[in-house]
């Protein structure tokens, strides 16, 4: 049942087609917005704004291209006349020890990673001070707060966006923009699929060598991201008006915690 947490907004979306994307764009819709479904993968996300209906619409977006970022602003205020809310949730992964990573692939993870978040809040800050404020949430990564093996090129795009973020809300605060960026513990089963072992499920891949977290609910992939969407939400509506600038870590307390076993209170 819908409580109305975004009603009368309008968000925009990027890699909204599927996985954690798809999962803003229908609660958002749920929650009363307006949403603009961006995505390189056009039809897919066409075919999601149809299932969701008159509240949403899709458009190819290519985070990377300064061209389709204006069309998608163009678009959003002409559809539902204002944006409100932006989710730089489009991202690439990749996993190779640094020495053994090729320089284009880690170029382009920065350019999709880091490049498009940077020119999809240069494109929404004209729109969102029109309409005297807004929220951006960025979606960063647990590997953008710790140190781990095998994520050099994605590692670095995403503690380069927490500064970005940073820089954003101290600069547009003024206009009323807030940035915040969410640190999942792991994302949509699309993105880490390809680099789980043959016969393992990716939906219960948890953490990367995580395996005596400080908080062990069993939960299923489809909750943790369920949590993941459930942050976004918060950020994106009037609830977080005093948050900006901030990392909100939605990953079991495995990057702040740690349980020592043998030691008391284990």
């Amino acid at each position: 049942m819908s409580t109305g947490r975004l009603a009368d907004k309008v968000a925009l979306v990027t890699g909204a087609a599927r996985g954690t994307g798809e999962l803003v764009a229908r609660r958002f819709v749920a929650e009363g917005a307006r949403v603009v479904l961006g995505d390189v993968l056009e039809a897919e996300a066409g075919a999601v704004a149809k299932d969701l209906g008159d509240a949403a619409c899709a458009l190819r977006l290519d985070v990377t291209s300064e061209e389709d970022w204006q069309a998608a602003i163009e678009t959003t205020n002409e559809r539902f006349g204002g944006l409100d809310v932006l989710v730089n949730n489009a991202a690439i992964l990749h996993l190779e020890a640094l020495v053994d990573t090729p320089p284009e692939r880690f170029q382009a993870l920065l350019q999709v990673n880091l490049y498009g978040p940077f020119l999809g809040i240069r494109a929404a800050a004209g729109a969102m001070t029109e309409r005297g404020g807004g929220s951006i949430v960025n979606v960063c990564s647990v590997d953008g707060v710790q140190g781990k093996n095998g994520v050099a090129a994605y590692a670095s795009s995403k503690w380069g966006l927490r500064g970005l973020t940073r820089v954003a809300a101290v600069e547009l605060g003024r206009a009323g923009i807030r940035v915040n960026t969410v640190c999942p513990e792991a994302g949509s089963t699309h993105m880490i699929g390809p680099y789980v072992p043959e016969g393992v499920d990716p939906g219960i891949v948890h953490g990367f060598g995580q395996p005596f977290l400080p908080y062990q609910r069993e939960r299923t992939n489809d909750e943790r991201l369920g949590d993941i969407v459930s942050m976004i939400l918060f950020l994106a509506s009037d609830e977080s008006r005093s948050s900006t600038g901030s990392d909100f870590l939605v990953d079991s307390g495995n990057t702040q915690l740690k349980r020592v076993k043998g030691a008391p209170g284990a």
